[in-house]
């Protein structure tokens, strides 16, 4: 029988993990070569290529992707015995990695995420907020199990994923209560020259609000385009201005914000999407989300 060498399976996970043979050097404080050639070794033990290069990337095989996967189940339950024989108690839950896109509304994820933290689930959330391009990438190598984002993923992408669409929702413009009556007295036309905050152009909220505006010839003010939801809510909160987000938090915008509606934005519709290495989920935890999703939060 031959033994699996677990010090070229830890560097072979590392470098999964952390994206690059790079990147696992400085975590780990080993030069490149050696890391290279553990996993090189480790790929002729095991008789298969664990990573294919496009370019100056690395990217998983089928059978590395599998390699990873078995990696990780190892590597946690050693940490979590390590736990145990410390004195703690080591937490079983399943984890579940899901990356945010950051310009997704994060009232709407909340609203996806949060059933699956009922203390009656095995399962413990671990969440990462960053661009798509940077979770994607994530994602491809298995450090993520799941990336939320407002559109889907296209062909154009080097990562191999399935959207699973999790619904839609109209989009509403928000303002000030206190000026509430006087933008909605003349909606949409009130909107000309109002101070507006907007998301940044790589938004898909971003390129229809743009299309809306022009379609009605409205030229708002833009005071800041901000690529943040959080941070563009802060900011109107604090300068009084007009913003744009998803009708189906409007309750949770006016409590925590301060802001009413003025009007929906007629046509437009926002997308959201859980996006996963797997076509068919296996994953109960991404399947309980979907199924969430579509019977209560997105039902119309």
């Amino acid at each position: 029988m031959q033994w699996l060498n677990y010090h070229h399976l830890f560097y072979f996970w590392t470098v999964a993990r952390t994206g690059g043979v790079t990147a696992a050097s400085d975590e780990l404080g080993l030069a490149q070569p050696t890391i290279s050639a553990q996993i090189r070794s480790l790929e002729e033990s095991l008789g298969q290529r664990l990573f294919d290069r496009i370019g100056r990337r690395l990217e998983l095989t089928d059978t590395g992707r599998t390699v990873y996967r078995y990696a990780h189940d190892i590597f946690s339950l050693g940490r979590e015995l390590q736990e145990a024989l410390g004195g703690g108690s080591a937490d079983r839950r399943d984890k579940l990695r899901v990356g945010v896109a950051d310009a997704l509304p994060k009232m709407v994820v909340t609203r996806v995420l949060k059933p699956l933290m009922s203390g009656n689930d095995e399962v413990r959330l671990i969440c990462f907020d960053g661009k798509p391009t940077e979770l994607l990438a994530r994602l491809s190598s298995h450090a993520l199990d799941l990336v939320l984002s407002d559109a889907p993923i296209g062909a154009e992408s080097t990562t191999r994923a399935f959207n699973h669409e999790l619904g839609e929702s109209g989009v509403s413009v928000f303002v000030p209560k206190r000026e509430v009556e006087r933008y909605q007295a003349d909606f949409p036309q009130s909107l000309e020259g109002a101070p507006f905050l907007v998301p940044t152009e790589n938004t898909s909220l971003r390129r229809m609000l743009d299309y809306w505006l022009t379609k009605h010839h409205i030229r708002p003010h833009i005071l800041a385009e901000l690529e943040d939801s959080a941070l563009l809510k802060a900011f109107a909160q604090s300068t009084d201005a007009v913003f744009a987000a998803p009708s189906l938090v409007k309750e949770s915008i006016s409590e925590l914000y301060g802001a009413a509606e003025a009007g929906v934005l007629e046509g437009v519709r926002e997308r959201f999407f859980a996006i996963s290495l797997e076509r068919k989920v296996r994953n109960p935890a991404v399947a309980k989300l979907l199924e969430i999703a579509h019977g209560r939060i997105f039902r119309s």
